[in-house]
Parts: structure tokens; C-alpha cells; sequence
């Protein structure tokens, strides 16, 4: 019997979508008001799915503090409130669409997560727009 548990937190970013291998004219048409020179934030919602069997002694499939302390540490004091492509490594040569920040969450993640659990993360750019990693 497997069961999920699941953590949303926000974060406040800022970020450019802009490939430098493309001509200004290609970014714009590209990437539209997203490849602002100036850059533009994002409030995202992230949801972290942990899904597994039940710990009889626990009652728990992972702690839910421990997985909303694991999100904080790992996510939100490296992405909150920091400009992607300037503030953090993992943006410096990769475009931070919602796709790969998504990706580079779960990344991050799966490295302090048993790995008898499955993990997921859908992450909310705005209310209408959202992507899911399931790795």
C-alpha cells in the first residue's frame, strides 16, 4: 500500500528566458515579455510528492517537517528572492524556463530523499501556468 504525502511552499524569484546563441530579434519573438532585458519575478508554488509505504513504527511516510525543512534549506534559501540567472549556479548557462527550474528542484532534492520513495514536483509559475517532474 503506497500513499502520497505532499508540501507546498512559495518562493519569489526573478528571471530572463534568453538563449545567447539567438539573435535579439529571435529571443523577443521566442520568449516574448519573458526575455526582458531587465528581467521580471515570478510568486511560484511548489509542491513536493513524496509517494511510499507507511512506516509501521511511525505511522509516517516521511516526516512532514523534516520534508518542509529539507525544502527550505535545499529551495528556498537558494532560490527565494534571488535573481535566477545572476544569483545562482544553476541558472548561469541554463535557461530558467519553469521546465528546467522544476527539473533542477527535483535534482536537488532526490539527492536527501530515500530512494524507495518516489518524487515529484509541480511547480505553479502563475495560477494558469504549471509544470510537473516525476524524474
Amino acid at each position: 500500500m503506497n500513499v502520497t504525502v505532499c508540501r507546498t511552499e512559495h518562493f519569489n524569484a526573478a528571471h530572463r528566458l534568453h538563449n545567447p546563441a539567438w539573435s535579439d530579434e529571435r529571443n523577443a519573438q521566442v520568449f516574448g515579455k519573458c526575455n526582458n532585458p531587465h528581467y521580471h519575478g515570478h510568486n511560484y508554488v511548489l509542491t513536493v510528492r513524496l509517494t511510499g509505504s507507511i512506516d509501521p513504527a511511525t505511522g509516517y511516510v516521511y516526516d512532514l517537517k523534516r520534508l518542509s525543512d529539507l525544502i527550505k534549506r535545499e529551495i528556498l534559501d537558494t532560490f527565494d528572492h534571488r535573481n535566477l540567472n545572476l544569483d545562482t549556479e544553476e541558472f548561469r548557462d541554463l535557461n530558467p524556463t519553469a521546465e528546467n527550474i522544476a527539473v533542477v528542484i527535483w535534482n536537488r532534492l532526490r539527492a536527501h530523499v530515500e530512494p524507495q520513495l518516489a518524487l515529484s514536483v509541480t511547480l505553479y509559475e502563475t495560477d494558469r501556468n504549471f509544470v510537473e517532474y516525476h524524474g
